[in-house]
């Protein structure tokens, strides 16, 4: 666990908006050194200007996560250049939607590459550092965060490819704390999985790589851009709210944050249905009216 977070070093993948940039205020106004990744070079630019203006050190890459030379480019960076991060949050992801079986490879290769492979390199890249720092320093303390998703533990119809990636992260993060449990006390994780929170998600299609252009959209896929827009955009848990969990969750060690604790009886349902050997839970039982606009829509 983090307690002091002074002076600490923090690289943020996704920084420069919603979680990660929210993160970054709450590091500086701590007193971090920070690193701060993404794709949007303008909105890193404005990450930065804001940031140096408290006081603190602000470095910004422009990184693609799913590139796997230029994460290890970032990693040499901050190894030679500013030091062993004490907290790493990898946090950069996209989202698609539609029917599972209309997404195209374009698609697939898009979303594995930010949410599941970013989470790779972030982890296989950082974590040998930190555990060096630790093995040469017994008052060093590390975190590594991954930004998964609620739907990383739900299976909500016509979001296939999103929840797909994000049960991976679960899976991953989980079994990056045993992994750690077995070599450290010094080096811990967790997983942030929030629900519908008003970050920049739904306009993910903005920094989509030229060479993995969309098709043109399905019904479904339609259908599902105007329903994340509603439900990202009614939140109301702010993502400032969410990056104060996190920070939380690292003075605690605590494993799981979750932005909407309340939303876990959907889990528990899930979970029952799994140990009762039954179908997955409809996803609309509590507001069946959804689910029947959903059906009407998609059996024309």
């Amino acid at each position: 666990m983090i307690q002091d977070f002074h002076h600490k070093i923090a690289v943020l993948t996704g920084g420069a908006s919603g979680f990660g940039l929210e993160c970054a205020r709450i590091g500086a106004r701590l007193g971090m050194t920070l690193v701060l990744v993404d794709v949007q070079a303008d909105a890193l630019a404005r990450a930065q200007a804001e940031l140096q203006g408290q006081g603190g050190r602000v470095e910004t890459r422009q990184v693609n996560v799913a590139d796997a030379s230029a994460m290890q480019s970032l990693a040499d960076f901050v190894a030679t250049e500013v030091g062993v991060p004490h907290f790493v949050f990898n946090n950069a992801g996209v989202a698609a939607g539609g029917l599972v079986w209309e997404n195209t490879v374009a698609d697939w290769e898009w979303l594995l590459g930010v949410n599941l492979w970013g989470v790779i390199h972030g982890v296989r890249l950082f974590t040998p550092m930190m555990l060096a720092q630790a093995r040469r320093d017994p008052t060093y303390r590390g975190h590594i965060v991954n930004t998964a998703s609620m739907a990383g533990l739900l299976t909500p119809p016509n979001m296939g490819i999103y929840n797909t990636t994000k049960h991976a992260v679960v899976s991953l993060t989980e079994t990056l704390f045993q992994d750690l449990r077995l070599v450290t006390d010094q080096v811990s994780a967790s997983v942030l999985c929030p629900y519908f929170v008003p970050t920049g998600i739904s306009q993910s299609e903005r920094n989509r790589p030229k060479d993995l252009a969309s098709a043109q959209p399905t019904t479904s896929q339609l259908i599902g851009q105007a329903m994340s827009e509603k439900a990202v955009g009614s939140g109301k848990v702010s993502a400032a709210e969410v990056a104060q969990k996190v920070f939380d969750a690292m003075a605690q060690d605590q494993f799981y944050i979750f932005s909407h604790p309340k939303a876990l009886g959907n889990v528990q349902q899930r979970m029952e249905a799994i140990l009762q050997i039954t179908q997955p839970p409809d996803s609309f039982a509590a507001r069946p009216e959804v689910g029947a606009e959903l059906r009407r829509a998609l059996r024309v």
